[in-house]
């Protein structure tokens, strides 16, 4: 509840007994001597212990059933004004940030022209931003398992509408998405099997992507490029296959 472990053993010390002295408290939840001042300074702050003045000073528990609920209701309005404050603070960060990030990725690191992506969902972003820029010419090598493609059918329809040629080469057996992409104008064959997932854009640009042969669930690691020499290494093994497909 945000009580420490100092804290939290002297006030269940306190509910036991009707009232103790500092020092006699120390003994009992096991809390140093030079701590115990701090620390019932800070029960009694945070609601959990009060002072009861005789002759010496005394401590007792403030009952649970008072202490828990209104320690817990200032704590909360406590962290609702943390939140908002950040949230304040981050809504003036935005353009000093975004000043920064794009004079930042103005310009090229030495590895720009490769980026290795694992999360499914910067994959897809990334293909359908490629594809959307592309102008000439879209390849694909596709095949199963279709459940977790990074690949997006609609987004390759779409550059086809634009004027863009598009060819795909699907593995036999797993023809039945087909119809959509040919009522399109993508042409398409058919080979027993392709050794990846390949997209590749204008023979400048592309994407790779590998099924992880270790793990058993489907996952994909995809090599994202940007390089004109690994583009023309890729669309001609794609052409290779091409050819041989039907």
């Amino acid at each position: 509840m945000g009580l420490n472990a100092y804290e939290a053993r002297s006030y269940l010390v306190l509910v036991g007994h009707p009232r103790f002295k500092a020092l006699e408290l120390a003994a009992r939840a096991h809390v140093p001597r030079q701590k115990i001042y701090e620390v019932l300074d800070s029960l009694v702050e945070k609601g959990f212990a009060q002072v009861i003045q005789e002759k010496t000073k005394l401590f007792s528990a403030v009952p649970p059933d008072e202490a828990l609920p209104s320690y817990m209701s200032r704590r909360a309005q406590s962290l609702t004004q943390q939140l908002a404050d950040q949230e304040q603070a981050a809504a003036g960060m935005v353009s000093d940030l975004m000043a920064a990030y794009s004079e930042g990725q103005g310009g090229r690191g030495t590895l720009d022209y490769l980026r290795i992506v694992n999360d499914p969902g910067q994959v897809a972003s990334q293909f359908r931003k490629m594809l959307a820029e592309a102008r000439e010419e879209y390849l694909e090598f596709s095949r199963p398992p279709y459940a977790v493609d990074p690949l997006d059918a609609e987004s390759v329809i779409q550059a086809r509408a634009r004027g863009v040629r598009c060819r795909m080469l699907v593995e036999h057996g797993h023809e039945n998405f087909l119809a959509e992409y040919q009522a399109a104008g993508v042409e398409v064959r058919q080979i027993e099997k392709v050794p990846m997932k390949l997209a590749l854009l204008d023979a400048r640009q592309g994407l790779i992507a590998l099924l992880d042969p270790v793990i058993t669930k489907p996952a994909w690691t995809s090599l994202i490029f940007d390089h004109h020499g690994m583009a023309e290494a890729m669309k001609g093994l794609f052409e290779d296959y091409w050819r041989r497909a039907t």
